[in-house]
């Protein structure tokens, strides 16, 4: 006669499905399994308080505590530990699914959304505070420990010139970083972000297009998405960087998102030069190979780019959607502009100016930011005010001559829509006169030089002017460097052809 197996209580249940989840014991016994520890300590006081050795939901946090104090080398190291707990957590939950009574089941899925939420908070706090565990991860130092599983998420095979892209063994969990990042604070999770955004700039501030910038600019993307993530980038110490020195150069080398806009396909001076270097890896044999390849390096050269573009759109557009960063970005963007103005001019010092690479990546991220409003019909063109560029209070432009009109010229168009008289000198200072009885003056209000008050002015109407500007020091002047250097190639090769007509004519040791 056969005997039916004794079903197990739901307080067995919870203690075996912790006990697999936690990696711990209660109970010093023969277990081949080297990673679960016996935690003699929560035992005897358990004993001590009169309770069964026996895991439940009240002691979650208190066996954490007592796994994660403890220096065992045959044991995985804190972080790893706890998020490997995640991960079998997730495992649990799915066993717990097909579960044949329900009400049982139910309770288990309460144990393990418990579990993960609190492995989740010991990950902040191990990563806010490493010291406050025994920690021997083999991680190399002031690197987050968060990079890795990050790029875990986004890893990708290796690319055709055979720059990695791959990730290690140690991958994210399902639903471990989305918990971890939508749950948390800035309290808690600003040490955090402040080194893995640190971390992701220096994977990209020496990389080409040609190399892996797709993996840590998927992670910016990703990282951007939650509000602490937002929040945190903006208020980096290298979101601006605070440097007596600071120049156009500093802004792109040292600014978190500088960065990220300087991988780009174009040459660079020396010392900022990127790897792998695009001339060598496609057009090194450009003279004599078939223009079919030639067009194909160029295509995949295309295709890579616009990747990066729409990669650094999203990252901008998601920050600007945000209320709360989006003065943050609009300050980022006038900084570089005004920082760089004096790229415009003929001859560009490479010490105090970004690159034409991160100057051509803002114009086509800034043209794509445009696109929503310069529609074929221009429906938003009332967004759109020239009187910005005589009051705008963050960009420098009162005194470029790109406004190609005399100071005159200024004055009279100001005074149709000005009772008082207004007087702009050669030097671009500017004056007014007469009595306004109707109150103050459109150009009080506009004109920083004549009143305290700031003027207002829609994202469309800023976002314009910074284009036109940026495409002027940007695009307009790659275009420009490009026609020079056509020209001295062409001048070169009319040199060397001249000098070689004079060696064939009269061969001699001088020449």
């Amino acid at each position: 006669m056969m005997t039916c197996k004794p079903q197990r209580t739901p307080a067995e249940i919870e203690d075996i499905i912790l006990r697999k989840i936690l990696l711990v014991s209660l109970v010093d016994s023969s277990v081949n399994d080297t990673r679960i520890v016996y935690l003699e300590m929560t035992a005897a006081e358990l004993l001590g308080e009169g309770k069964e050795l026996k895991l439940s939901r009240d002691l979650i946090e208190r066996v954490l505590i007592d796994r994660l104090s403890g220096y065992i080398v045959s044991a995985e190291p804190p972080f790893q530990y706890l998020v490997n707990c995640y991960r079998r957590a997730h495992e649990e939950g799915r066993k717990i699914a097909s579960m044949k009574d329900k009400n049982v089941g139910s309770e288990m899925e309460l144990v393990v959304k418990q579990v993960k939420k609190l492995v989740v908070s010991y990950c902040r706090i191990h990563l806010g505070n490493p010291d406050m565990f025994p920690n021997w991860d083999m991680a190399p130092a002031n690197v987050s420990l968060l990079l890795p599983l990050l790029f875990s998420e986004f890893s990708t095979s290796v690319n055709e010139y055979g720059g990695s892209n791959g990730c290690g063994e140690f991958s994210s969990p399902p639903g471990f970083l989305d918990e971890l990042f939508k749950d948390g604070n800035s309290d808690n999770m600003e040490p955090i972000l402040k080194q893995l955004y640190e971390d992701l700039r220096g994977t990209v501030l020496n990389v080409s297009v040609l190399g892996n910038f797709q993996q840590p600019l998927r992670a910016l993307m990703f990282l951007v998405k939650y509000p602490v993530g937002a929040k945190c980038l903006v208020n980096h110490p290298w979101w601006v960087p605070d440097s007596l020195y600071m120049n156009g150069r500093v802004m792109e080398m040292t600014s978190i998102l500088g960065a990220f806009f300087h991988v780009s396909a174009l040459p660079d001076r020396t010392i900022f030069e990127s790897q792998p270097d695009v001339g060598q890896q496609c057009f090194s044999k450009s003279a004599t190979c078939r223009p079919a390849d030639l067009s194909s390096s160029f295509t995949t050269i295309t295709t890579i780019t616009n990747n990066l573009y729409d990669g650094l759109t999203e990252v901008l557009l998601t920050l600007l959607k945000n209320s709360t960063t989006r003065e943050n970005v609009l300050g980022h963007l006038a900084t570089v502009i005004n920082k760089n103005s004096s790229r415009a001019q003929l001859q560009v010092d490479p010490l105090s100016c970004a690159s034409s690479g991160m100057f051509v990546n803002i114009s086509a991220v800034m043209l794509k930011l445009c696109e929503p409003f310069l529609d074929a019909n221009l429906t938003k063109r009332e967004k759109i005010d020239p009187r910005y560029v005589f009051s705008s209070n963050r960009l420098e432009l009162r005194e470029l001559t790109a406004l190609h009109a005399l100071s005159e010229e200024v004055s009279e168009w100001i005074n149709k829509n000005n009772p008082g008289k207004v007087d702009i000198s050669k030097d671009g200072s500017v004056t007014s006169s007469g009595n306004d009885s109707c109150g103050p003056s459109i150009l009080q209000y506009n004109n920083p030089i004549l009143s305290s008050e700031k003027a207002k002015y829609p994202f469309i109407c800023e976002c314009f002017f910074m284009t036109a500007r940026v495409l002027n020091l940007g695009l307009l002047k790659a275009f420009s460097d490009f026609k020079h250097l056509v020209q001295d190639i062409s001048r070169y090769e009319d040199d060397l052809s001249t000098m070689k007509t004079m060696l064939e004519q009269a061969p001699s040791s001088q020449l």
